[in-house]
Formats: C-alpha cells, sequence, structure tokens
C-alpha cells in the first residue's frame, strides 16, 4: 500500500513538472516572438526606406527659422515626403531631434531611411542656393529678387537698405546702396537673413575693389561708388562690351569739363518709365536730381546694377576726345561719336528720323 501511494505522488510532480515546462517553453517562444517583432520594428523604423518621391530622385525641404519638430513633421507630411510619420516621430526622438530642430535647406534623396534623414537634419548639414541676381534698376526689384530666393522677408531687407546709421558701416547710404551689390552668382545658406545677406555682399563688393581697381578709380579722381554710379549709366546707354570704354570715356570727359552728362538712360529712371523708346522733351524738363539734363554731375545713386565688366570698362575707359554720342539709325545697338556739337546733332537727326519712320514717338 506504501509502494502505491508513493508511485501516485511521483506521477503527480512529473504532471507538474510536465505543465511548468510547457509554460516556460511557451512563455520563451512568446518572448522571442515578442523581442523578434521589436527588432524588426526597430529595423524596420530606422532603417527601411520610408521617403516618397512621387518618381522624383531628390527634393527639398526648407525649414524656417525657429521651426518646431511638429512644423517639420507637418510638412514633411504636407509635402507627402514620408510615408510613416510614426516611425520617423519615433526615430526623431529616440535621436534627440525633437528640441534640437534646425533651420535651412536639406536635400532629400530617394530611398532614404528615417535614420538617414534625421541624421541629416540633426547635423544641419544645408544644400546651398545658387543665389543670382542680374542688372536690377531700383531697390523694390532687387528685394524681390533676393527675398525669392533665400529666407530674409523682402520687408526686412529694403528697412536695412533704408537704414543710414546700419549702412553707413559700409560707407554707402540709401541713395547709393545698389552700388554695394555686383551682379552675379553667389552660394548661400537658405536660412541666411537680411543683416547676413548684406555683410556677405559688403565682403564680396570688398574682394572685387582690389588695390588695383581702387588705384584705377583715384586715377579717374573718382570714389569707388562713382566708378559703379557711372558704370550703371554706361550699362543703360550701350549693351555692346567693346563699344562700352568709348562711352565711359565720353562721360568722363564731360565731368572734367563740368558740362552736363546729359544721358537719356537717367532721366527714364528719374521719370519711373522703362517702357519709354524715345526720350521727348516733356522728360528731359521732369525735376529730378536723377535728371543729368537739368542736374550736373553724376546722379546720387546708380540707375541699375552694373556687371563687373562695365565698372571694369569705366577703369579701363579709352581716352578720345569725344564729348557727344548716338545711337545709330541702323538701330544695330551701336554708337556714332562725336567732338563737336554740329557733328553730333546731324547724327542725332538721322537717328530722329530713323525713329520717325519705326513710327516710334514715345
Amino acid at each position: 500500500m506504501t509502494r502505491k501511494r508513493k508511485s501516485s505522488k511521483e506521477t503527480s510532480k512529473k504532471k507538474s513538472s510536465g505543465f511548468f515546462r510547457k509554460v516556460l517553453i511557451s512563455l520563451f517562444f512568446i518572448l522571442i516572438i515578442i523581442g523578434g517583432g521589436t527588432v524588426y520594428f526597430t529595423y524596420t523604423a530606422v532603417y527601411k526606406p520610408n521617403i516618397k518621391l512621387q518618381g522624383k530622385e531628390n527634393t527639398f525641404l526648407y525649414i524656417n527659422t525657429g521651426s518646431t519638430f511638429n512644423e517639420v513633421l507637418k510638412t514633411l507630411v504636407d509635402s507627402q515626403i514620408i510615408n510613416n510619420q510614426s516611425s520617423f516621430k519615433w526615430v526623431a526622438e529616440h535621436k534627440g531631434y525633437i528640441n534640437k530642430v534646425k533651420p535651412g535647406r536639406y536635400k532629400i534623396k530617394k530611398g532614404m531611411s528615417n535614420n538617414e534623414l534625421v541624421n541629416l537634419l540633426r547635423s544641419g548639414v544645408q544644400e546651398p542656393v545658387k543665389l543670382i541676381f542680374n542688372e536690377a534698376r531700383t531697390k523694390n526689384d532687387f528685394t524681390e529678387i533676393i527675398s525669392k530666393q533665400i529666407e530674409a522677408e523682402k520687408i526686412s531687407i529694403e528697412k536695412l537698405l533704408e537704414d543710414n546709421d546700419f549702412l553707413n558701416q559700409y560707407q554707402v547710404n540709401n541713395k547709393n546702396v545698389l552700388t554695394l551689390f555686383i551682379p552675379n552668382t553667389y552660394d548661400f545658406f537658405w536660412n541666411t537673413n537680411a543683416q547676413q545677406f548684406i555683410e556677405r555682399m559688403a565682403e564680396e563688393n570688398n574682394k572685387f575693389w582690389t588695390k588695383e581697381r581702387l588705384k584705377k578709380a583715384a586715377r579717374l579722381n573718382l570714389s569707388k561708388t562713382e566708378v559703379s554710379i557711372l558704370a550703371s549709366i554706361v550699362q543703360q546707354e550701350s549693351k555692346v562690351v567693346d563699344e562700352q570704354p568709348v562711352v565711359a570715356g565720353v562721360y568722363l570727359n564731360r565731368l572734367k569739363k563740368k558740362m552736363l552728362l546729359q544721358a537719356d538712360p537717367t532721366v527714364i529712371f528719374a521719370v519711373g518709365d522703362f517702357s519709354i523708346r524715345r526720350v521727348l522733351n516733356t522728360h528731359l524738363n521732369y525735376d529730378s536730381p536723377y535728371n543729368t539734363y537739368k542736374y550736373l554731375g553724376l546722379p546720387p545713386g546708380p540707375i541699375c546694377m552694373p556687371y563687373s565688366n562695365t565698372i571694369d570698362a569705366v577703369l579701363n575707359s579709352k581716352p578720345h576726345n569725344y564729348l557727344y554720342f548716338c545711337a545709330k539709325a541702323d538701330f544695330s545697338g551701336r554708337h556714332s561719336f562725336a567732338s563737336t556739337l554740329a557733328q553730333h546733332n546731324r547724327n542725332a537727326e538721322a537717328f530722329r528720323k530713323a525713329l520717325n519712320n519705326k513710327k516710334i514717338f514715345k
């Protein structure tokens, strides 16, 4: 009887032991499944491509100064750049990007993972903007062009271009400030503000005005600002590169003789109507310090932004005895030059007849 009881207990223990073994094995497999799922989720969230670019190879993400992470996330979603915002947010949180948003222009490539995207945005490594501007005629035109290419707002740039206290450090004022900017293509970070933009342009201006160029300006008895103002007139008078040094020479001769410059482009600028094709007496009588038919010397500021080669055309102007020039009657864009008023009047009469024949009356 004793032996049978012992056998029953052993059987019970074996059953209990088997049950717990099954439970442990089940738990083990459950943990493996959970762990595997966690590993898969983590791997997918971190390393799996999460960028959709609608068939494009790359695009650009613009993050404004002062943006929050939620604003960045909204931009990514609204622009349809990311597939899964939850996984992106999870990676961003774990990599500490949430509170370290950096503004700028970022190049997003097809096939990037959340890990690559967060690393890029967290690093602040931007894709520079190729900022381009040409011969803008007015400050309004110029600020419009610039504000479309960098973060700086048009009104912010305009405010500084009118602030003589600020501009004084660059030896310019709100009348001649556009001489500070030399048309070209420049690399800029997109999140450049108005002050940073002007500071950079002042640096570029100083690089352009080498000792050699400053010496040439001094020989002409002109400051670099005055050279640029004269160059702006030359540029509007003639687009023919090999003719510009001759045109510059005419104006330099007139300045030396204290003659009125009588430059038609300054009248057009004064009137503010850039569609004028024929300058009339009513235009010549327009009262403005930019009207060089009425006021002696150079106007107070440039009438456009002259190119570097036009500035060099003034600095390397050709010595001659011409005091007058007039557009040729063949509308080639070239000019007839004269040393005497009588000769100039004949050239001017030929051009007037050509305008009449073309029915260009204004």
